[in-house]
């Protein structure tokens, strides 16, 4: 259970990487194109990426918090 405690942890990191990059990205185009009639669509996915950014940094943090401190 450690161990994979651990790597879901390091899992998670990973995938937050792959957010912090892509969500910015949506958001820089969205801000680019605000005439574009895609406009909010592409600002919604930027949106919606980059708190799926937060929420599995945190999680990865935990999970990993709680494999060095874990009492088994």
């Amino acid at each position: 259970m450690k161990k994979n405690n651990l790597t879901s942890g390091f899992k998670k990191l990973a995938i937050t990487l792959f957010l912090m990059f892509t969500g910015p990205v949506f958001l820089y185009q969205a801000f680019s194109n605000i005439g574009h009639q895609w406009y909010y669509y592409v600002l919604a996915i930027g949106l919606i990426l980059c708190i799926a950014s937060l929420i599995t940094l945190f999680s990865g943090i935990k999970s990993i918090i709680n494999h060095i401190f874990d009492k088994d």
